[in-house]
């Protein structure tokens, strides 16, 4: 699904083939503990409302200011390949980690799915688990690579229509995480 962490994914790609990759290991870090979580813990309880209310307001802020972030540092010099890598792994990890719609998502559908491969014991919730996040990582590496080796072909014109992207995707993931928050308490 397009959305934040495609983004970073996009953004870093153009400097490292291994991003995608890295980013999705970041992912991984903050998915599977939520996915255990949930199995073992939260599916046998209802979300009350004001957590989600407050995932989507702090998850919404801190996207609109990622892509502020984003946004500033549009022009900063390329970075070292060592900090590079260590940095797409940590964007995996935040991008993850305050992405309302993530968790929101985790608490709501994946809870669901969750509860589904529960019916086949932990070896399905195993498999389950296994096989969603092997999608993810097999598509954020393969998007990281494709983007990696066309970018000799890209004009700067173009790489700036790709940052602006990725900032309108943060602002504009971080707005709807806050209006969705809003509205469900005027509902």
């Amino acid at each position: 699904m397009p959305g934040p962490l495609f983004a970073i994914t996009l953004k870093k790609a153009s400097k490292s083939k291994a991003a995608g990759a890295l980013i999705a290991l970041g992912h991984g870090i903050v998915e599977f503990p939520l996915m255990f979580l949930i199995f073992f813990l939260l599916s046998q309880f209802n979300i009350p409302n004001f957590v989600q209310v407050a995932v989507g307001l702090v998850g919404g802020l801190l996207m609109i200011l990622m892509g502020i972030q984003t946004f500033r540092n549009r022009q900063k010099n390329e970075e070292t390949q060592v900090g590079l890598k260590r940095d797409s792994m940590i964007a995996g990890v935040y991008t993850t980690a305050v992405n309302a719609g993530f968790i929101l998502w985790w608490l709501t559908i994946g809870t669901t799915l969750i509860l589904n491969a529960q019916l086949f014991g932990f070896i399905g919730f195993s498999v389950f688990a296994g096989v969603h996040w092997l999608c993810d990582f097999s598509f954020y590496t393969v998007a990281a690579l494709l983007i990696f080796k066309s970018q000799r072909l890209w004009t700067p014109k173009a790489k700036m229509g790709i940052t602006f992207f990725c900032v309108t995707v943060f602002i504009g993931f971080g707005a709807y995480f806050i209006g969705s928050a809003l509205w469900s308490i005027l509902a």
